[in-house]
């Protein structure tokens, strides 16, 4: 029997204990490994649920209990999530984590503590609730150059501009269904700033390309400034607006960002709707794959973190680690990179000769909205876009158009 202690009872937490619990005899069959929650840390009391008799509030039980194989911290944010993490990996205990703040933090650390004490520390429900990915990362596409990641890596982002885009409203009527439905957090900053976002993309560029990519470098844009006007122009355009995570290697150049893209009804990104999120890989040999389900949720974030724990159990005594190089990864600065750039502007479209005096050929979008017009650029920088724009009076909007 492999004893497992979760911290927090919470969203994630007790999914986990869920899963575990009712999948026990299919995951031994299958797995060969017989789980037992044996402590579950919390503040709080349970009285009326079963778990009760599992409950402890004092971390000490579960660190100092030489019976403990596999601990799963759910609790979320850096403290003490991180100070648990790392005693328990002291104590040759394996970890597994949901936590995307504390791996794109602290994971090279705690990965290199985890190989030292023969332990396991995994963390595939960090990036994607559900999808499976960190796992065929590290394991089913190590044969494989991996080159670029695209992805939709944030549920609540995501169902927020959906809902803009087939209701027409505001992203703050929207940004308030998504609380009341519990898919964005009362404080919803690290969702529709792309925070979230950035530390996934940090993570998977780090496990894709080998080096710590430290997500304070990474550019990023979330959705806030995006309107039911910006909609109209998108669907003129046959296009829909996604905020995507992205990152490219050159050669030893590293290239990520985060920031709202117009993507077109060709893109299989177009149809990835609502809470679900999809991950886009592209290596030398394989090509394009992608990996696509809920990216949040009790029962998908639970699955992943469930299926950490099976691995982790069938490796006890030898560890399997999640790992990349200590090394920083350097950044190239995102102004050098090209795209379109879709552009409102105030006036009308017999400014056209004068803007492509400034800009070069564009192709003027009139979606019916008094007293503006919009346009696309064809292909340049980043920074050719904000040395020409800077030119330009009048500009009440940019987003970036994908190509694909």
């Amino acid at each position: 029997m492999v004893n497992v202690a979760v911290l927090g009872y919470g969203t994630v937490g007790s999914g986990v204990v869920k899963v575990i619990d009712t999948n026990h005899d299919s995951i031994l069959e299958k797995a060969g490994v017989d789980l037992n929650i044996k402590y579950v840390l919390d503040l709080r009391d349970f009285p009326d649920d079963p778990i009760q008799e599992k409950i402890v509030h004092d971390y000490e039980v579960i660190v100092n209990d030489p019976e403990v194989s596999i601990v799963v911290e759910v609790m979320g944010g850096v403290e003490p999530a991180y100070t648990f993490t790392k005693r328990a990996l002291m104590a040759g205990k394996s970890v597994c984590t949901s936590n995307k703040e504390l791996v794109a933090r602290c994971g090279t650390e705690l990965q290199q503590l985890a190989k030292e004490n023969h332990a396991s520390y995994l963390f595939e429900a960090s990036c994607g609730g559900g999808i499976p990915i960190i796992r065929p990362l590290r394991t089913s596409l190590t044969a494989d150059v991996i080159d670029e990641i695209t992805g939709i890596l944030n549920g609540t982002t995501n169902y927020i501009l959906t809902k803009m885009i087939e209701e027409g409203l505001e992203f703050d009527d929207v940004l308030k269904d998504a609380q009341q439905k519990g898919y964005a957090e009362r404080n919803p900053e690290a969702d529709v700033e792309g925070h979230d976002a950035c530390r996934k993309i940090a993570i998977l560029s780090s496990l894709a390309y080998g080096k710590r990519v430290d997500f304070t470098d990474v550019y990023t844009e979330g959705i806030t400034k995006i309107t039911s006007s910006d909609i109209v122009y998108a669907k003129k355009m046959n296009k829909t607006i996604k905020l995507l995570a992205y990152s490219s290697r050159q050669g030893d150049q590293v290239m990520a960002m985060v920031a709202p893209y117009l993507v077109s009804k060709e893109d299989p990104l177009y149809a990835v709707n609502g809470v679900f999120n999809a991950i886009f890989v592209h290596g030398n040999m394989l090509g394009d794959a992608m990996f696509y389900g809920q990216g949040a949720g009790k029962e998908a974030t639970a699955s992943a973190v469930a299926g950490d724990v099976v691995e982790e159990a069938q490796m006890l005594g030898t560890g399997v680690v999640s790992s990349w190089k200590p090394e920083k990864q350097v950044l190239t600065d995102v102004s050098s990179t090209e795209k379109p750039f879709f552009v409102r502007m105030k006036g009308d479209a017999l400014e056209k000769e004068n803007l492509e005096k400034v800009f070069g050929p564009i192709k003027v979008i009139g979606a019916g909205l008094e007293g503006e017009f919009g346009f696309v650029t064809e292909k340049m920088s980043e920074a050719s876009y904000q040395e020409r724009a800077a030119k330009v009076d009048g500009i009440i909007g940019m987003i970036r158009v994908r190509e694909k």
